[in-house]
């Protein structure tokens, strides 16, 4: 537990109910849940921060929830790793105190820790020191330096024992005495007798056998979570309704009443690609910026038996949803009417609902991207990996020559190749009348639709297949970023081996 990850947008309370709701469920009651809470809040004395946003809290605070947070199911034995990490002294003795409290109530708290301080080290009952890979000394904090005294070493007065049996344990006193320390610790009786070890294989097994919640329990908990949060981060939900109204303002403008003048039909074309370009990226890379953070958060909880992935990864499908609908009937409830398209309701609708289906493709893109990658490559790779998709979505529009094989393959392995035939198929297909041709102009060769959709090679397109085209990638791509995401949290023998490689190809190029 060396880095405080907590669940950004809730308050200290909030933090705490969600992982009462998560690890209790049913099993007690509203007011036994809320009471675990309070409990837990006052021997951690987070009282006064309860209605404090996570961001918010100090470094000791942050440190205290995280703890609180694992305490909420009564766990018989605690593991931390450096629980004192980033703290100043003060804040660390009050960590180490607040788990005295928490090992003096019954659990067992087991923590790794480097050189503490004589008054940190002091509050330990029992200590287990590592020198390369072997215990070097096991017993009382009080025995520490008569053991030392029994090996052949004394400790300075006025010496922190911690300082010096870390220091003699790296060798700094030679490797003959870390021998004599592991050969007099190996000469003591096992820590625990037989019937003992016994007994904690069974309790092991029936830790590892107790019942979590429901399914739908677990999935409402997350969903009610996600979209609390969604809701508090107003910021992120300005900027986004923000940039939609400008992209719709700058994009209506740019082809301001094209969709009914038959001298403009292909820059009408040009429109639709440009929505398919809008979303394709406005969805896709705030997803890259912040779920390798969120991955970090589900690898702990996940990994200290919260929730099971498929009930957090369903909420987290639906959540998204209701957002990528507003901010998409938004942007074009803006540039549908200012681009004077076909007002058809039934066309209006299959230009929003593929638009929409895309949008939700962008963003399984970005996840299943940020499910395997860091901040940094998920930001190349996923940019990068749209440049074909849009290379691929024109292939052969315009050209009335039968295409090969290989290139109708290549062509429709884009989904902007589907959303690009939904769109113009939406706006020209379906019997659609000859455009107006202005003034001006003495022919306008494009003003037939059924002309465009012939040249476009479009003529025989059914809106509804490419439609449920669109839909079976999404789905597809989910799947993937579920199968990616559930390596990350538990990988495979075949996963391991792949990562391995990269992390040797990755420290040859940089020995290189």
């Amino acid at each position: 537990m060396q880095e405080d990850l907590v669940q950004p947008k809730l308050t200290v309370l909030e933090a705490m109910r969600f992982a009462a709701d998560l690890k209790l469920g049913s099993k007690a009651t509203p007011a036994a849940r809320f009471a675990i809470v309070s409990e837990i809040l006052e021997t951690l004395r987070l009282n006064g921060a309860r209605d404090t946003i996570t961001e918010r809290l100090s470094g000791g605070e942050r440190k205290r929830l995280s703890i609180a947070l694992e305490l909420v199911n009564n766990p018989p034995v605690i593991f931390l790793d450096e629980p004192t990490t980033g703290l100043d002294e003060m804040s660390s003795i009050q960590c180490i105190e607040l788990l005295q409290r928490v090992a003096l109530n019954g659990r067992t708290v087991v923590c790794s820790i480097h050189t503490p301080s004589a008054s940190i080290f002091a509050k330990f009952h029992h200590v287990y020191v590592v020198a390369a890979g072997q215990c070097a000394y096991r017993g009382p904090v009080s025995d520490v330096v008569p053991f030392l005294q029994q090996v052949g070493i004394e400790c300075p007065k006025h010496y922190n024992p911690a300082d010096f049996i870390v220091e003699v344990s790296s060798g700094e006193y030679g490797h003959e005495l870390i021998d004599r320390m592991v050969t007099k610790i190996e000469q003591r009786s096992p820590i625990l007798p037989n019937s003992q070890n016994q007994a904690a294989s069974e309790c092991c097994k029936i830790s590892k056998g107790m019942d979590k919640i429901s399914w739908w329990e677990q999935f409402s908990t997350l969903f009610r979570r996600k979209m609390l949060q969604f809701y508090r981060d107003r910021n992120y939900m300005y900027l986004k309704i923000s940039l939609h109204v400008f992209l719709g303002f700058i994009i209506g403008g740019l082809f301001l009443d094209i969709g009914n003048d038959g001298s403009k039909t292909l820059f009408n074309f040009g429109f639709c690609f440009t929505c398919l370009i809008v979303f394709l990226y406005i969805p896709m890379l705030p997803v890259l910026l912040h779920f390798p953070q969120e991955v970090q958060l589900v690898k702990r909880e996940h990994f200290n038996r919260w929730y099971d992935l498929g009930p957090y990864f369903c909420a987290l499908t639906v959540s998204n949803i209701p957002a990528q609908l507003i901010f998409c009937v938004l942007y074009l409830s803006m540039v549908y009417p200012i681009t004077s398209q076909p007002m058809e309701f039934y066309r209006y609708a299959m230009f929003i609902s593929t638009c929409m289906v895309c949008a939700l493709i962008a963003e399984s893109m970005g996840l299943a991207i940020a499910s395997t990658l860091s901040i940094v490559n998920g930001m190349f790779v996923g940019p990068a990996m749209t440049v074909p998709l849009m290379l691929f979505a024109v292939q052969g529009i315009g050209d009335e020559t039968p295409l090969p094989i290989y290139r109708q393959i290549i062509m429709y392995v884009s989904y902007i190749r589907y959303g690009l035939e939904g769109l113009i198929v939406a706006t020209y297909g379906y019997g659609r009348g000859k455009l107006p041709c202005p003034p001006d102009e003495t022919y306008c060769h494009y003003a037939t639709p059924r002309q465009l959709l012939r040249v476009m090679g479009m003529e025989r397109i059914v809106f509804w297949v490419d439609l449920l085209a669109l839909v079976v990638i999404l789905f597809l791509l989910r799947a993937l970023t579920y199968y990616l995401l559930r390596q990350r949290l538990r990988p495979n023998k075949t996963f391991r081996a792949l990562h391995l490689i990269g992390r040797l190809v990755k420290s040859h190029m940089s020995m290189d």
